[in-house]
């Protein structure tokens, strides 16, 4: 099955999770075509915006960082963040990501249930 970008659902989240300003999603799969999670998207933070700080449960949520730069809230521990990175987030887990550069912050998303 072929997915063309264009056919891609997109969708505006302001302060998701608490966070500061919009998140930007492309839904690479529809949310409900998603086998076993719930989530296959690219998300984009503008410079200054933020997921907010939140735990996932029985689901395991992987971002890997495309572009931009930012901070990972990783259970209470500040870690930088680049391209090229991944970040797991275990069921019981809580993180939040905050683009802290200058261009925007782009990742895959992922959440798969446990």
């Amino acid at each position: 099955m072929l997915i063309p970008r264009s056919q891609c659902k997109i969708e505006e989240k302001p302060q998701l999770r608490g966070g500061e300003g919009t998140a930007h999603f492309v839904h690479l799969v529809d949310p409900d075509k998603v086998n076993h999670g719930r989530l296959l998207a690219e998300i984009t933070l503008l410079p200054g915006a933020s997921i907010g700080y939140h735990q996932h449960d029985k689901e395991t949520e992987y971002f890997m960082i495309l572009s931009g730069t930012g901070v990972l809230n990783d259970n209470g521990t500040e870690k930088p963040i680049k391209a090229g990175d991944t970040i797991v987030t275990p069921n019981g887990e809580s993180h939040s990501v905050k683009n802290t550069g200058t261009v925007p912050l782009a990742m895959h998303a992922v959440i798969i249930y446990d």
